[in-house]
């Protein structure tokens, strides 16, 4: 199948690494530029110089007011515009409810979420008719994740919000969506299950909740993603679609 994204130009915040990274990987693969962003200067000149010339990047932080607008002159002034998002963050420090502060709380929030809206509002206001904006949420926006407290407080609300710009952005022919991952081998869920007293036995746990056995691959995300923010899926639009081996249990 033709995605459709060859000439197309998209921001993929969180981009150096993780999910955020194979999404990256995959849109240039598929012909599009990439506006990728990253905290580490490291990073980002690293996954730059992988991806070649259909990328730029900006060291940024999504809890940084300046960065939403950042990123779209970035990809105004390197590819001529601008044709969506994929809005990744790392995920919250780990831990129970009762265990984290309110400043734990607070920096999560600011960039998590507050963040992430912020810079899907003004890449919107940047699109035009067939714009594709991409939320990577996780399947605490359906049910709790053990030891992610916080995750499990803001995910939820979060995807409602990207559901609602789905209602409120739809008239102008932009679409917006919401990415549930599972157990994806990224360095973020191998951080988690080393972080446990028993890795092994923690993964080996995880496994044996997901029907396909096994974690998933990051390009198996990144293809996913891909496709959302592709025209190819022009008329799927406030979706929260899971990525999780058949994890979650609801409909």
């Amino acid at each position: 199948m033709n995605l459709g994204l060859a000439g197309r130009t998209y921001v993929v915040t969180g981009g150096t690494r993780g999910l955020g990274r194979a999404t990256a990987e995959v849109l240039v693969a598929e012909g599009a530029n990439v506006v990728v962003s990253s905290r580490s200067q490291e990073s980002v000149d690293e996954t730059v110089a992988a991806l070649g010339a259909n990328a730029a990047g900006i060291v940024a932080d999504n809890a940084d007011a300046a960065t939403a607008g950042r990123l779209v002159e970035t990809a105004r002034e390197r590819f001529g515009g601008l044709d969506g998002a994929l809005i990744s963050v790392g995920g919250p420090v780990a831990g129970t409810i009762m265990e984290r502060s309110e400043e734990e709380w607070r920096a999560a929030f600011d960039s998590v979420f507050l963040g992430a809206v912020r810079v899907a509002t003004t890449v919107a206001e940047a699109l035009g008719d067939g714009g594709s904006i991409a939320f990577v949420l996780s399947t605490s926006a359906k049910m709790p994740v053990p030891n992610l407290g916080i995750s499990n407080g803001l995910r939820p609300g979060l995807a409602m919000a990207a559901k609602t710009l789905a209602d409120e952005l739809g008239p102008r022919g932009i679409r917006v969506n919401g990415l549930l991952p599972g157990r994806v081998d990224t360095d973020r869920v191998q951080e988690l299950d080393a972080a446990s007293d028993d890795p092994e036995a923690t993964k080996a746990r995880h496994i044996e909740g997901i029907p396909l056995r096994r974690y998933g691959d990051p390009a198996e995300f990144g293809r996913t993603a891909a496709y959302l923010l592709s025209p190819a899926s022009g008329y799927v639009t406030g979706v929260m679609l899971p990525v999780d081996g058949g994890q979650s249990r609801g409909l």
